[in-house]
């Protein structure tokens, strides 16, 4: 059976919910992919497994008895990356775009099937290892795109990015950018010009191969331009073509 992990070491997947009978049931289709397991009943005990122990990703349920979901994953926010997918029985639309706006990376909404959670926590591992790896242009230097790579390096106009530290400026303006803002912020750059639509940002960006709801590529478009943007009302950089996507626009203005 082909598993998640890719090399001897387990990537360490911190599970947190208050129902025993999920806690286990996802531990053990998780465990079954060939990842490390480790269990959290309680918000504190989440957030103390979590800045003691090294995780590749969090699924963490938003109803926790001592503290909230929410609050755990904007204190994990303060002082790590880890990928973050939310569980929660609330399916309303202002709940997920709460949990996005405090640094989740997904929102699954409860009941949900097995398969659709490992399909996610594999596409978020496999993007966080992406992330980890620099890309760098080709020796000959013979791209012509406006969207150069050299040790790391990213430029597209006047937004850089220095891929191994994961920091990005525009006009030489710092940026403090959410994980999967930065992420769509180093997809644009590295394809200026091409139209993206929502479904193929979904699968290069977030990793799905599967369709859903496509409104969190809205979503975090908004909060990116909100950053990026001198009018994000009337943005630039980042183009609505309508009834397709979006385009990357460079511009060394």
């Amino acid at each position: 059976m082909q598993t998640l992990v890719e090399s001897q070491q387990p990537e360490r997947v911190l599970v947190v919910d208050d129902e025993l009978t999920i806690r286990d049931t996802v531990a053990f289709n998780l465990r079954r992919e060939g990842l490390d397991v480790t269990l959290a009943a309680s918000g504190p005990e989440a957030l103390a497994q979590a800045q003691a122990l090294p995780l590749d990703l969090i699924v963490l349920d938003v109803m926790l008895p001592g503290m909230d979901g929410f609050e755990v994953c904007r204190r994990i926010r303060e002082h790590s990356t880890v990928p973050i997918l939310l569980l929660s029985a609330r399916g309303e639309e202002i709940d997920r775009v709460v949990g996005l706006e405090i640094g989740a990376d997904d929102y699954l909404t409860k009941p949900f099937a097995m398969r659709e959670l490992v399909a996610r926590v594999r596409a978020m591992l496999r993007r966080a290892r992406m992330a980890r790896v620099p890309v760098v242009a080709a020796p000959d230097g013979s791209t012509a795109t406006p969207a150069q790579a050299s040790d790391g390096i990213v430029v597209a106009g006047d937004v850089a990015i220095d891929v191994p530290r994961r920091e990005a400026t525009v006009a030489g303006r710092p940026l403090s950018l959410k994980p999967k803002e930065y992420d769509l912020l180093v997809y644009f750059a590295r394809h200026p010009g091409i139209v993206m639509t929502r479904e193929a940002l979904l699968r290069e960006v977030w990793g799905y191969d599967y369709p859903i709801d496509t409104r969190t590529v809205d979503v975090h478009i908004r909060w990116l331009r909100q950053k990026i943007e001198e009018s994000p009302a009337e943005p630039t950089r980042i183009v609505t073509v309508r009834g397709h996507g979006y385009r990357f626009v460079a511009s060394d203005d």
